[in-house]
């Protein structure tokens, strides 16, 4: 099987992380995750990652340095999740391309129902200085 190539962003405000809401009708719908998608065939994943959050969210973003990169055998298709640290450069969010959106504590995050690939860039997060 092939490993698909996924993308998500880290981006951080005030204490706060942003999620967003998978659509219903998706797969694994209606979980929460870090913001992002798949990098397409000849794409380069920071390239792919300002994409789907423009398409998603509609903002444009920098994207810096990798956060956590997470291998996750699920059961149709190996994933490769690389998580980024990202800044909102432009643009007002609005979920176009996700159910919904929320900024969240650590706490908050805890609780939330995610993806089993998104657990470790969760648990970093949760471990991490970066969310004050």
């Amino acid at each position: 099987m092939k490993t698909i190539i996924v993308t998500a962003g880290v981006i951080i405000r005030q204490g706060r992380v942003l999620v967003t809401q998978r659509k219903e009708d998706s797969h694994q719908g209606l979980l929460w995750e870090f913001p992002g998608g798949k990098v397409k065939e000849g794409e380069e994943p920071r390239e792919a990652l300002r994409r789907e959050l423009k398409e998603e969210l509609d903002i444009e973003v920098e994207v810096g340095m990798i956060f956590e990169a997470v291998y996750h055998p699920y059961p149709k298709y190996p994933i490769l999740l690389l998580a980024y640290h990202c800044r909102v450069e432009k643009g007002v969010l609005k979920p176009l391309g996700c159910h919904d959106l929320r900024w969240v504590n650590l706490k908050e995050l805890k609780e939330l129902v995610m993806p089993p690939a998104d657990g470790p860039i969760r648990k970093h997060l949760c471990s991490s200085n970066i969310v004050k």
